[in-house]
């Protein structure tokens, strides 16, 4: 019997651990629906515009990309095992290295130049944990601290004399081709009509398939192909063998450390692309601080998702939602959507009480009733409180959802060959 069959034959999660509920297509289908209609709810009853506006929806998905590059990152390495602070770091170094890359080869080689950069911080993050057995989260940090002193010294060297351009920052980058399905721009005047549910989705297609990056695109198909070679094949049980039990995947002659090294280096590499779309897509530019904890919310939708790439995605989404509406008239598009934000905490106050779950039914009633009374209380948000919109969603999404996570078995703990 080969090692593929006997892992596959194993049980998926051990005795006593919360089984995990898998999203079937037509669950997200459903879901997506009932978002586009709450979402034509608020806009019809608050005649909030950017809610569903062509802007809106692009603004999200410009601030979602990195976000769900850099989780997806984090759920290769910690599907190996390995837990990733450091994609913050790695994420700079995709940023510099795709930027460099871009002004002086061009915007293809800047592309696989930031990928490259990310892959040697995944290494070198692999190095430390794996091979030298240092704590995960004292690599990572390690890596977020280096990463932009090496940016900084590398642009130094590189930009110094350009003019317009230093330390911080570099000259204007090369882009990358954008591309727009044929026809769905003619939608333009079906979402001037402001027509219930028809005029939004026009504009959300708008927004999802008009002049849209081939970074964007990429991306996208990361979420599937992803999920196919992790769960479909047989290196991606593998990956996820060593991450569940290394020493029993040791014992069915797995090598543990090459396959944590593999999770790894993809992770970084997931990272530096996500690098590349801040600074040749979002902007045309390399920056210093370009990244702003970008890392470290792409982590929170990866633990939002329950490890796994669909859940990420709409974690991504969702935080890059909130992330966008700053851009977009915040104060009036936050207080509109107070309303849905009450009626979703109530409803899943309802769901959690059915179960039994009382701890997540009170904090989500309790947090259900407060947006109703901020909505009733004020015309507009105060702009600190928009600002503050996309980290108030991590801490509350993760502390509704923390009891039903599952992460893998193996997550961070120290493994030695034999032991």
């Amino acid at each position: 019997m080969t090692a593929d069959t006997m892992l596959s034959t194993a049980p998926a999660a051990p005795a006593g651990k919360p089984k995990t509920r898998r999203m079937s297509t037509p669950k997200i289908l459903l879901i997506i629906s009932g978002v586009l209609i709450g979402l034509s709810l608020v806009h019809w009853l608050t005649g909030a515009d950017d809610v569903t506006s062509q802007g809106a929806i692009q603004a999200a998905l410009q601030a979602a990309i990195p976000l769900g590059l850099a989780g997806l990152g984090g759920l290769w390495s910690e599907r190996a095992g390995v837990v990733n602070i450091g994609l913050e770091g790695q994420l700079i170094l995709g940023t510099w290295f795709g930027a460099w890359g871009s002004i002086e080869f061009g915007p293809w080689v800047g592309l696989l130049l930031g990928v490259l950069g990310g892959a040697v911080g995944g290494l070198v993050h692999a190095l430390a944990t794996v091979t030298f057995g240092v704590d995960h989260i004292i690599s990572g940090v390690a890596m977020t601290i280096l990463a932009p002193g090496l940016a900084r010294y590398l642009s130094f060297l590189a930009w110094s004399d350009t003019p317009g351009a230093g330390a911080t920052q570099s000259p204007t980058a090369s882009r990358l081709p954008r591309v727009s399905v044929p026809f769905v721009d003619e939608l333009a005047g079906l979402e001037r009509r402001q027509w219930f549910l028809v005029s939004d989705v026009a504009g959300v297609l708008r927004g999802l398939l008009v002049d849209v990056s081939i970074v964007t695109i990429l991306a996208v198909l990361l979420i599937p192909l992803s999920w196919w070679l992790l769960w479909r094949t047989s290196f991606g049980l593998r990956v996820r063998s060593v991450g569940e039990d290394p020493h029993a995947a040791e014992s069915l002659g797995i090598n543990v450390y090459l396959y944590k090294y593999y999770g790894v280096i993809i992770s970084g590499a997931m990272a530096g692309l996500g690098g590349v779309f801040l600074s040749t897509v979002s902007s045309a530019i390399y920056r210093e601080g370009q990244t702003g904890g970008r890392g470290y919310i792409g982590l929170a939708a990866m633990i939002f998702g329950n490890w796994r790439p669909g859940g990420l995605a709409l974690g991504a989404g969702l935080f890059g939602y909130t992330d966008a509406l700053q851009l977009r008239r915040g104060s009036e598009s936050v207080h509109a959507l107070l309303i849905l934000v009450g009626a979703l905490l109530l409803a899943l106050a309802v769901w959690e009480f059915r179960r039994r779950n009382r701890v997540v039914a009170i904090s989500s009633a309790v947090l259900g009733v407060l947006s109703y009374v901020l909505f009733f209380s004020v015309d507009k948000i105060p702009t600190a409180l928009v600002q503050a919109a996309p980290y108030i969603t991590v801490l509350v999404v993760l502390a509704l959802a923390a009891q039903r996570l599952r992460p893998p078995a193996a997550d961070g703990k120290p493994y030695r060959r034999g032991g």
